[in-house]
C-alpha cells in the first residue's frame, strides 16, 4: 500500500505557504486530502478555496475550528453560537463532512470545570441539529490538560466520549489525536469505545518533544522527533475500523521558519517512515 494514500496535511502544518502553493504540492507529490483553516479559507475567499481544492481532486479532511462555547454571559454565548454556525456552513460548502470543535477555557473569574464543561452540552444541543441538516458532524478535540485553563476544558477522551454520546453519532463525535491523549493510560480503551461507536470523526498526528517552548501552542513537534509511538496509534485506531485519511497537524515556529515546500516533502516522508 502506498503509505501517501492515507496522509492529509493540515493547512497548520505548512501556514508559511499560500492555499495555492499548498495545493500544487499536495497534488505533486500524491497527498490526496488536505485539513482547512478558518482564517486562511476566508482571506483567499471561501468560494475560491472550494473550487481550488475541487479541481485539483483533494479531499478536504476537516475544518478547523468551531467551539469556544464556555462563556456564561448571554450575549457572549449567541456570539458563539451563530460564529459556530458560520463555521459549519463554511464546511458545508468546503464540502468537508468534519468540524473540529476546540471547546473553550474557564470563563474569566470561574473555576468551575464541570459548570463549563455543561454549557459545551448546552451549545451542541443547539448546533448539532442545525450542522446535521448541512452534512457536517462535529468533533470535539480533547486538548492536553496544560490548555484547560484558557483553551480547552475538555481534556481526555473520556471526556469528549462522555459530551458526545449524549448525540447520535451521526452528529458528533470526537477527534483523536496523538499529541493531546498520548499520555493517558485510559485513551486506547477510550479510542476502542468511540470506534465501537463510530464517534471517530477525525485523527491527527504530532508528536511530543520537549522541552516545551515558551508558546506551548507551537510545541508541536515533527513526526519522529518525539516520545510517541505513531506507528503504535495508527494501528490501534485502525483496530477499531478507521479506514480514514490521517491528518498531520503541527504547530511548531521552527518549521514555519522553513521553506515550506521543503517541509511538506518532509512530513511525507515522515509520515511513510514512522506511521506505516
Amino acid at each position: 500500500m502506498n503509505a501517501l494514500s492515507r496522509v492529509s496535511i493540515n493547512q497548520m502544518t505548512v501556514k508559511q505557504l499560500t492555499l495555492p502553493s499548498l495545493v500544487e504540492s499536495c497534488v505533486r507529490l500524491g497527498v490526496p486530502a488536505v485539513g482547512l483553516w478558518r482564517e486562511p479559507v476566508a482571506d483567499y475567499g471561501l468560494e475560491a478555496t472550494a473550487k481550488l481544492v475541487r479541481d485539483a481532486g483533494l479531499t478536504v479532511t476537516s475544518l478547523c475550528r468551531g467551539g469556544f462555547l464556555t462563556a456564561r454571559d448571554p450575549d457572549a454565548r449567541a456570539r458563539a453560537l451563530d460564529d459556530n454556525r458560520a463555521a459549519i456552513d463554511e464546511a458545508a460548502a468546503l464540502g468537508t463532512d468534519t468540524l473540529v470543535l476546540v471547546s473553550g477555557g474557564l470563563p474569566p473569574g470561574s473555576r468551575d470545570l464541570v459548570a463549563a464543561r455543561e454549557r459545551i452540552a448546552d451549545a451542541l444541543s443547539a448546533l448539532a441539529p442545525y450542522a446535521v441538516e448541512r452534512g457536517v458532524r462535529l468533533a470535539i478535540e480533547p486538548l492536553h490538560p496544560m490548555y484547560a485553563a484558557d483553551r480547552c476544558v475538555v481534556s481526555t477522551l473520556t471526556q469528549a466520549l462522555d459530551l458526545a454520546e449524549r448525540f447520535p453519532a451521526s452528529q458528533v463525535g470526537v477527534v483523536v489525536d496523538t499529541y493531546h491523549i498520548w499520555w493517558d493510560d485510559r485513551a486506547p480503551a477510550e479510542v476502542a469505545r468511540a470506534g465501537a461507536q463510530g464517534r471517530i470523526h477525525s485523527f491527527q498526528l504530532a508528536d511530543w518533544v520537549t522541552p516545551l517552548p515558551a508558546d506551548v501552542l507551537t510545541g508541536r513537534g515533527q513526526l519522529g522527533d518525539g516520545a510517541i509511538d505513531m506507528r503504535a496509534w495508527r494501528e490501534r485506531v485502525e483496530a477499531t475500523g478507521w479506514t480514514g485519511c490521517i491528518e498531520v497537524e503541527l504547530f511548531n515556529e521552527g518549521l514555519w521558519a522553513r521553506d515550506g515546500v521543503e517541509v511538506l516533502e518532509e512530513t511525507a516522508e515522515r509520515f511513510a517512515r514512522e506511521v506505516f
